[in-house]
């Protein structure tokens, strides 16, 4: 397993919204990624099981077995030299806490945070729900100390109190953090249950390519989403996405525009034969048989899901938190005319432009009115109009290319921040393309339509074009209706290259 998660670490090349970079991690770093192990984790949830048992069976919001809960985490902490706080608040008049843990080091205005939610249900010990989540992060973090990892982001763990009433903890964290400290935290990774007996291997949806439920997390959160299935994939485990339906303390930070990730191995919901045909387990029987109950104990706990879990959080961690920021090397926030030319194409509106955007909706957001950075991007047609379907693309394709960019020699990356809108008449005739034109002509990203409404979100891709170093190449953005009257928008903002 070793082995694939090293080949697996060095093709990581990401680029996450703000100052928070995915990129390949340094080969000591690489080396160092942990195999957390099972007994530790499972080791916590002894103790929070003799917690819950020794303070009326729970370890709810505003009982006796909830603080015990949280002092025992943050002596854990302390311990291993973190610096850590209890945060109170009040809630149904009953005092609450979150465990916050800062790891020393790392850039400060640069904070990747981890996180689960400490607290039961008042019906049972909560093991699974979450001491699951709970104790593999906890490990984690110590694991972190053992390590004496020297990552370039700040690390910063939290254990949530009251997420069983309404996400109350990770709420009160978020609300009263001062603005300035809110944008330094530049993603976030939430593991609410993570050892369910029937297990699912699920990864919130961050790019929303299952097209179902909220829609994609902030831009970012599908990077995040990418390194965990990086991380699933090298164990040969295939995941599905589950959506950011806000059930969990994810919620409150994408309420702010932070990037989310996270796994999930299912609650009440019931497995389907198709999901144990991938997964294995009981068809017909929920993943948590034993959700928000008095038998959520030890014994309701699959050994092999907790622990691949738990290797994945770290592997999240050391990937993310080790990251080197790759060096840019050439850039284009099109605040400027940087020679940007359209190519002749069949599209008889909606042609790409550079200019400031003007939103439309259809069913929700189509063309979107912001931008990344600045005020202006490359849009299909940036007028709004008297209806959403004025100034779309018809007619086929529409193109614009840059001027000319030499790459550099070595693994140059391509990173752009991009959306691609249609409503339900559209199909995988339509599509987003981008492509890079040298002494040959590459595709190297593509969004394809569907029959089914997507709106309009900033989404960043990071692409590898060592095919094309040392040439003079253009990057050539295609947009199509193909489709008959569909209704497509797209926008690509703050293109650069990486090195």
């Amino acid at each position: 397993m070793r082995s694939r998660l090293l080949a697996a670490l060095t093709t990581v090349t990401l680029a996450l919204a703000g100052a928070l970079t995915v990129a390949p991690a340094p080969a000591s770093a690489a080396l160092a990624v942990p195999d957390i192990p099972l007994a530790g984790v499972k080791a916590h949830l002894t103790q929070l099981q003799s917690i819950a048992t020794a303070n009326g069976g729970n370890r709810a919001h505003g009982r006796p077995g909830y603080l015990a809960s949280a002092n025992y985490v943050k002596g854990r902490l302390d311990a291993a030299g973190f610096t850590t706080t209890l945060q109170s608040f009040t809630y149904n008049g009953a005092t609450g806490y979150n465990v916050i843990a800062d790891w020393p080091g790392g850039n400060a205005n640069d904070v990747l945070m981890i996180g689960a939610h400490l607290d039961s249900v008042t019906a049972g010990p909560g093991i699974n729900d979450n001491g699951s989540g709970s104790a593999a992060i906890l490990e984690t973090a110590l694991e972190v100390s053992r390590q004496a990892l020297q990552p370039s982001k700040h690390l910063r763990f939290a254990w949530w109190g009251a997420e069983e009433l309404g996400l109350r903890g990770s709420q009160y964290y978020v609300t009263n953090l001062a603005a300035t400290e809110r944008a330094k935290i530049k993603g976030y990774l939430n593991f609410d249950m993570v050892g369910s007996p029937n297990a699912g291997y699920f990864i919130y949806d961050g790019d929303n390519s299952d097209g179902v439920g909220s829609g994609p997390g902030p831009a970012g959160s599908a990077e995040l989403e990418r390194v965990l299935q990086d991380y699933f994939t090298s164990i040969g485990v295939p995941t599905r996405g589950t959506d950011f339906d806000g059930r969990s303390d994810y919620g409150p930070f994408i309420s702010q525009g932070i990037p989310a990730g996270g796994t999930f191995t299912g609650a009440e919901g019931v497995k389907s034969s198709a999901q144990a045909q991938l997964w294995g387990g009981t068809a017909g029987q929920a993943f948590d048989p034993c959700y928000h109950r008095s038998c959520d104990t030890t014994a309701n706990i699959s050994d092999t899901a907790l622990d691949r879990n738990a290797d994945a959080i770290a592997y999240a961690v050391w990937t993310i938190a080790t990251a080197v920021p790759p060096t840019v090397v050439w850039s284009d926030d099109f605040e400027t005319d940087r020679g940007w030319t359209t190519v002749t194409g069949t599209a008889t509106s909606g042609l790409w432009e550079r200019g400031d955007p003007e939103a439309t909706t259809s069913s929700g957001a189509k063309q979107l009115g912001t931008t990344v950075s600045g005020v202006n991007d490359l849009v299909t047609g940036r007028l709004a109009g008297a209806s959403a379907g004025d100034h779309d693309v018809d007619g086929g394709l529409t193109s614009i290319q840059s001027p000319p960019i030499t790459l550099p020699a070595g693994a140059p990356k391509l990173s752009f921040s991009w959306y691609l809108a249609h409503g339900s008449n559209s199909s995988s005739a339509d599509y987003l393309r981008v492509k890079v034109v040298g002494s040959t002509t590459g595709t190297v990203f593509q969004q394809l339509g569907a029959a089914s409404d997507r709106d309009g979100a900033w989404a960043v891709a990071t692409v590898d074009v060592s095919a094309f170093a040392g040439q003079s190449v253009r990057v050539l953005v295609e947009a199509a209706d193909a489709s008959t009257a569909s209704l497509v928008e797209a926008g690509v903002d703050d293109v650069k290259i990486l090195l």
